[in-house]
């Protein structure tokens, strides 16, 4: 049994957040680890590649690290982003609802996808490092957002270092956990980009929002990988230019930038929710969250600086 860091509960134990290809019987002997299921990556219709043994007859995953969410955390997504999409127009309070799942989606999901399960407390971190940006948002006038955001950040990270004082496994595990914890502190509070921007210029989170609901099933599609990025990156840019005449937007050239800049941060975010073989889990919160997640501090520059 592991703690929630990824520090052992007892000596030999294999660290949480670590696949364990070996494990270890009381006398310290090494013995094959339970081989996972086939299918247990991906969704319904793929099955993960095929294992083979390396020295000593250790069981190895073999094939492309590669399996994509597939079409059915992209309507999750879709519905997530037109959510925040009709919210903007309602105010910082209309747009907490879905950014708040939002963020719990992004918080649990990074975790998992770093291979780190159960993690309550990085987790619960990590959530609450949002809120506090939330909170902060909420309270502070529009030209503060950004000391708001940052200082949030700079006292939760600082927290999260302080924390892993307290794991005492080896120095891979230390700072397989510190990684975690920070970069899942990081994305949840940039999350909150969306609120910032909605203070600063509302449209910019309509169109931002629309532009990842029209990227990332197009991307889900069975399609050639080249062909299949550059249908989802035009298909931003058509919804950002929608959603701006929709809003009122008179600059198209703000509405096509926002959307790109949107489109282009969902694709990095399915590709990173689509690497190692992650499980069904994974898709259905990563693979969710990190495509609207990763575009939230871009529409949140964006806004600010044009």
């Amino acid at each position: 049994s592991t703690t929630a860091w990824g520090v052992p509960a007892q000596p030999g134990a294999p660290a949480a957040g670590h696949t364990a290809l070996e494990g270890t019987t009381a006398e310290g002997a090494a013995r094959p680890a339970p081989a996972r299921p086939t299918g247990s990556g991906g969704h319904g219709r793929r099955r993960r590649p095929g294992s083979g043994h390396g020295p000593g007859g250790v069981a190895e995953r073999t094939g492309s690290p590669i399996i994509e969410p597939g079409l059915r955390p992209a309507a999750l997504t879709l519905a997530l982003a037109v959510l925040l999409a009709v919210a903007a127009p309602l105010g910082g309070f209309a747009v907490l609802v879905p950014l708040l799942l939002l963020q719990a989606l992004t918080a649990a999901g990074w975790y998992r996808l770093n291979g780190m399960w159960p993690a309550r407390q990085g987790i619960a971190l990590a959530f609450l490092a949002g809120v506090s940006a939330d909170a902060a948002l909420l309270t502070v006038r529009e030209e503060h957002t950004d000391t708001a955001l940052l200082g949030t950040l700079g006292i939760w990270v600082l927290l999260v270092l302080l924390l892993q004082l307290r794991n005492r496994g080896s120095a891979d595990e230390r700072l397989h956990a510190l990684t975690a914890g920070v970069a899942a502190t990081v994305l949840t509070v940039f999350a909150a980009g969306f609120l910032a921007a909605a203070d600063v210029r509302w449209e910019a989170v309509s169109i931002g929002a629309a532009a990842v609901a029209a990227a990332v099933p197009l991307r889900a599609l069975p399609l050639p990988g080249l062909p299949s990025a550059v249908l989802a990156l035009l298909a931003a840019v058509g919804a950002g230019l929608g959603a701006g005449w929709l809003t009122g937007v008179d600059d198209a050239g703000f509405a096509a930038l926002v959307g790109a800049a949107a489109g282009l941060c969902a694709l990095v975010g399915l590709r990173a929710a689509s690497y190692d073989w992650p499980s069904r889990f994974v898709h259905m919160t990563a693979g969710v969250s990190l495509p609207l997640a990763l575009a939230a501090p871009a529409v949140h520059v964006l806004a600010s600086v044009l």
